[in-house]
């Protein structure tokens, strides 16, 4: 399954970056899964704001644009733009350190990470659509949940998943939104809300994993920020979820991540 039925109220477009091994050094530090939502009635107006950047940049309009692919600037300059949607986005990410997971052998198992950060995002998205419904709009309540299409991976496996957790029952999902049916997968090429969800996972990923150098840029993170959901003005645990618990000495020992520590405030577990 390809395309969306239109009669959702709402849309998620889901990007990862990063990866999901664990040999260190080698494999990224850090995983990132994020999701932009949006209202399925305001999707066309928010996601217009790709063709000012790609116009801003001198970039082909038909050409997707790939967030790693820039140069710092240009990367500035396209955050700036999407941060001036806050009235028609929202943004959650997942931030996993993956060092400080203690069950390695578990995660290693083929997109168990995936799928388990799958599950920790989608939870928040269902919060988000939940809590937000309005009675005067056309759609039903749901989500479209839509990922950015992955080589070798099989959504109907993701589908699967979701049967399992509902079945389960151990999930906090709100049922009622993410309905296995409305998950798909389309390339990156194919919606502008995808090329947007690219540049927000590589916007955290970019502020978490140091360079070669040791450095990391949060510049991007930062100016994204305010489109992260909050729920009571609360930033952790909903916009912006870290896994493991482990990781909270480490960021709040490290110079590195003094940018979590400004943003969120405090432990960033609570």
């Amino acid at each position: 399954m390809s395309s969306t039925d239109g009669n959702s109220s709402f849309i998620a477009y889901i990007d990862e970056s990063g990866d999901e091994g664990f040999s260190f050094p080698g494999s990224s530090e850090w995983f990132v899964l994020s999701a932009l939502i949006l209202r399925r009635e305001n999707e066309l107006e928010a996601v217009k704001v790709l063709d000012g950047v790609k116009a801003l940049l001198k970039k082909e309009p038909r050409r997707p644009l790939h967030f790693r692919k820039l140069e710092h600037h240009q990367r500035v300059a396209y955050v700036d733009a999407i941060a001036t949607q806050r009235a028609r986005m929202r943004t959650i990410s997942i931030l996993v350190h993956k060092p400080s997971i203690t069950d390695v052998d578990t995660f290693t198992q083929k997109y168990l990470l995936y799928r388990y950060t799958t599950r920790m995002l989608l939870e928040r998205v269902s919060w988000f659509c939940r809590d937000h419904r309005r009675d005067d709009d056309d759609g039903d309540g749901t989500v479209d949940v839509i990922f950015s299409n992955r080589k070798n991976m099989s959504y109907e496996d993701i589908r699967t998943y979701l049967d399992v957790l509902q079945a389960r029952g151990d999930t906090r999902i709100d049922w009622s939104v993410v309905r296995r049916e409305k998950v798909h997968s389309l390339p990156h090429d194919q919606r502008r809300g995808l090329q947007i969800v690219d540049a927000v996972a590589s916007s955290y990923w970019y502020a978490l994993n140091p360079n070669a150098y040791g450095h990391t840029e949060d510049r991007y993170a930062r100016i994204l920020h305010p489109l992260a959901y909050a729920k009571q003005r609360k930033h952790v645990g909903y916009g912006v979820k870290f896994f493991p618990a482990e990781a909270e000495a480490l960021i709040a020992a490290e110079s590195r991540f003094a940018w979590v520590r400004e943003l969120v405030g405090g432990r960033v577990w609570t």
